[in-house]
């Protein structure tokens, strides 16, 4: 069934990406929209199983490893105060307007802030795939836009954090979280500045096939092991993995060599995945709920992340883009969401609505950032 699976995966993909390409979009649209198509919501040809997850997730690893490799460390330093910023702005934001929602909605203190939380979350790697489709990945507001993400997800977690500990859902300690999250970067820092230098002067020595590519998977897995071990996104660990073999000779080879791994198999399934979470079943009573909840969601973030460039010397141009690149909330609302329902700070009856608000912020930023850029 595995086999059928991946056939149909990349025979769609590939042709959805065509036509979106032919249609003026980026290709991504296209194979984010065909996995709604062929999941279980309309022809039910592909079922988020558990094999298709996992492959899925090492797709969106490699996607922020390639990501990183292309990161221009010096530009991303440069940029730091404006990536605090957009961060900072594009979670005040959404947790208000969320807040508010919930409020409106009739649910607890308690709930309505979840939501906020729920709604200040980022997710880049479609906002990766969609600039690195038009050749402006390496620009000064990519390079903001993946700082902000970084910041975003640590702040995020830690607020996530804060509000099971204050309401006791679950045995959780601020201080415990903060400190890893702190001891995560410093340590990956000091990884990527010392070892993951040595560590590919010494592998690629090894006389077996293969060995510079070998090596930077070998990093990148690593690195996403322990960021999420210190309670950090995977895909936050990746994305460092990549920059610090950027500082490398290796750089250019292990991008060279990745790019069609990770494109030819990893990278599709993890687009189509995205589309298998959506279930039409119900949802007839909850179209304006929807609705209303996905304007609040592109909103917030596109004036807050916006807001945050602009008072940090962008144009408005580019402050619009920045605020477009940071409203897809992709897989990491998907992992905030699930963890709300199973300690109850979600409501089951809320619960399909909020996936489908998620998917679709994801759905509408690859052709919002086309249009800016």
């Amino acid at each position: 069934m595995l086999f059928f699976e991946l056939l149909i995966i990349l025979i769609s993909t590939k042709l959805a990406g065509d036509l979106s390409v032919r249609l003026g979009q980026p290709s991504v649209l296209g194979k984010l929209l065909v996995g709604i198509l062929i999941g279980p919501a309309v022809l039910g040809w592909i079922d988020n199983s558990h094999t298709i997850k996992e492959l899925s997730e090492i797709g969106v690893l490699l996607l922020m490893f390639l990501a990183g490799l292309e990161t221009d460390i010096n530009e991303l330093n440069k940029n730091r105060r404006s990536s605090f910023a957009v961060a900072i702005g594009g979670i005040i934001l959404p947790m208000v307007g969320g807040y508010l929602a919930g409020k409106v909605l009739g649910i607890s203190d308690t709930s309505a802030l979840f939501i906020g939380l729920l709604l200040s979350a980022t997710s880049v790697s479609i906002t990766v795939q969609t600039l690195r489709d038009m050749g402006k990945l390496k620009t000064k507001e990519s390079v903001t836009i993946l700082g902000a993400a970084i910041v975003d997800d640590v702040l995020v977690v830690v607020l996530l954090a804060f509000l099971m500990s204050f309401v006791g859902a679950g045995d959780v300690s601020l201080g415990l979280v903060i400190g890893k999250k702190i001891a995560f970067f410093l340590i990956a820092i000091l990884l990527g500045w010392k070892v993951v230098p040595w560590l590919m002067r010494w592998l690629v020595t090894l006389r077996v096939t293969q060995m510079v590519i070998s090596t930077g998977l070998i990093i990148c897995f690593g690195f996403a092991f322990l960021s999420e071990e210190m309670g950090v996104a995977g895909i936050i660990g990746a994305f460092i993995a990549g920059v610090a073999i950027s500082q490398t000779p290796y750089k250019h080879e292990v991008e060279q060599k990745l790019e069609p791994i990770a494109y030819a198999v990893f990278v599709p399934v993890f687009f189509v995945s995205i589309g298998l979470s959506v279930s039409f079943t119900g949802l007839g009573d909850q179209i304006g709920l929807i609705l209303g909840l996905t304007v609040l969601a592109v909103a917030t973030k596109l004036v807050g992340s916006g807001l945050g460039a602009r008072l940090t010397g962008f144009n408005l141009r580019s402050s619009f883009g920045i605020g477009t690149g940071m409203i897809s909330r992709g897989e990491v609302a998907l992992i905030i969401a699930s963890l709300g329902l199973e300690r109850g700070l979600l409501a089951q009856e809320f619960y399909t609505s909020t996936i489908i608000v998620v998917i679709l912020t994801t759905l509408l930023t690859p052709p919002l950032l086309k249009k800016v850029f």
